[in-house]
């Protein structure tokens, strides 16, 4: 499937996270229960809004020094088959007690220039103050202190996150509510069925803050939301 152009990541990036997990909804190509992260996954800047990215994947670790230093630029290399934007989704091998942070200020001005538009993270984010007015945005299960011996131990491959498998890729969406995958199928159409939604979901809302509103009538619109 060809990558989505601009204008398409732009119309996506335009609508809440909850408004495209109620639009993937309504195409019934998946339980309502899967395709997005837990609640152990925190928007660290949630004044940023919707960001939306491909996965690239890393495994870390941070409790002992690496046997071997992995070339970052070997890493990098990996993600460049990855369409861009990226969203950069690391799974901490130390979860759920992380150890040291791999975001902070450093990573997120390097991953940026590479590309990237922010974090998804089972461990922990740090540099909040620098990283903020960057635009870089950070979704984490923490907040760390310290690096420790914070290295990539794996890259390319499927992680799991927030109770999420992600694989390379995978089109992401996320806002201060958490984040999603858009199944790519039906990313395309997305914005026409979230429209739809919120047109139903504002006659609802109108009709029960109206002075006419009843129960009855209200039970009935309340019906066809759904």
């Amino acid at each position: 499937m060809e990558p989505l152009t601009p204008e398409e990541l732009a119309a996506l990036r335009a609508i809440s996270t909850p408004t495209i997990c109620n639009a993937i909804e309504t195409f019934d190509v998946r339980p309502r229960s899967e395709g997005f992260m837990d609640s152990t996954i925190t928007c660290r800047f949630p004044e940023l809004g919707p960001v939306i990215g491909y996965a690239v994947t890393a495994k870390i670790s941070a409790a002992e020094p690496p046997g071997v230093e992995m070339p970052h630029a070997e890493v990098w290399a990996e993600f460049a088959r990855i369409p861009k934007p990226w969203l950069v989704v690391i799974e901490d091998l130390e979860y759920p007690n992380p150890v040291g942070s791999f975001w902070g200020e450093v990573n997120a001005g390097v991953y940026k220039a590479l590309g990237a538009v922010g974090t998804v993270t089972n461990g922990g984010v740090r540099d909040l103050p620098e990283v903020r007015p960057t635009g870089f945005q950070f979704f984490s299960s923490c907040v760390l202190v310290s690096h420790a011996y914070v290295h990539v131990v794996e890259y390319g491959g499927p992680v799991a996150v927030g109770g999420l498998t992600v694989r390379p890729g995978d089109l992401l969406h996320g806002d201060e509510h958490g984040v999603t995958s858009i199944p790519l199928e039906i990313a395309r159409d997305i914005p026409q069925a979230s429209q739809a939604i919120e047109m139903a979901e504002r006659r609802l809302i109108d009709y029960a803050r109206s002075p006419a509103c009843t129960p009855e009538r209200l039970a009935d619109m309340y019906g066809r939301v759904d």
